[in-house]
């Protein structure tokens, strides 16, 4: 049975034993795929900051989930936070739980997890039991349109949402399309897209305006709140 190693091994060192290895982005990205005659998945993921800080995080098992790495986390909530002084948080592709935890982590009350795969619900659930954040936390298995129809239904408006999809899939624009018809951002909220940078996102989307873009290597991310309205006159 393969496992995951806990620790880093330097790429120099895995290409002399001759097995073959590779990366998204050497600068930005921690997470190592590594194969030889079994394929073994390194993945190293933690909580950047916060209460939580240093703790380390289960990686979904298998190649179907792109975790957002510590490098780009750490920048993306440098950009949205760096804390948060409570507030409600939805995580609309969970995947291991890594955005969402990491958000507790620094401050947010709750926050809602839905991932339609899964093993990447077992992996949230299993994380969330070992940092003891069962009260803080509701988790679903259900596509992230749906999800948003049910939210809708609840009446429910959040302070912030982590919208890391699928690259491949993205649906970026019809989502936030969704969250600004069905009103399920606060008025001070804001909206994180974690997007590669093939994705062009229009400047306006809906209700919301694009109000900060960084780009990391392969990745973009990209920032929503709600467009500031002009009360200038005669």
């Amino acid at each position: 049975m393969n496992q995951i190693r806990e620790s880093y091994t330097p790429i120099s060192i895995l290409v002399l034993f001759g097995i073959k290895a590779f990366e998204i982005n050497v600068e930005y990205d921690r997470i190592l795929v590594v194969e030889n005659k079994n394929r073994v998945v390194v993945k190293f993921m933690r909580v950047v900051s916060g209460k939580l800080k240093g703790r380390q995080l289960k990686a979904v098992p298998g190649m179907n989930t792109r975790p957002t790495t510590d490098k780009v986390k750490e920048s993306v909530f440098n950009i949205i936070g760096p804390y948060f002084d409570g507030g409600l948080a939805l995580d609309l592709f969970g995947g291991s739980g890594s955005l969402g935890i990491e958000a507790l982590s620094r401050g947010i009350d709750k926050v809602i997890f839905v991932d339609k795969d899964g093993k990447a619900i077992q992996t949230i659930k299993q994380n969330i039991e070992a940092f003891n954040l069962e009260s803080s936390v509701e988790i679903y298995r259900n596509d992230a349109a749906r999800a948003l129809n049910a939210l809708q239904k609840r009446e429910v408006a959040f302070d912030l949402i982590l919208l890391d999809p699928p690259y491949k899939r993205h649906q970026l624009e019809d989502l936030i399309h969704k969250i600004s018809d069905y009103q399920l951002l606060s008025k001070e909220g804001l909206i994180m897209a974690e997007h590669s940078k093939e994705v062009e996102l229009p400047v306006d989307l809906g209700t919301f305006t694009r109000t900060k873009q960084e780009h990391y290597g392969l990745t973009v991310i990209s920032v929503y709140r709600f467009a500031v309205k002009d009360e200038g006159g005669n």
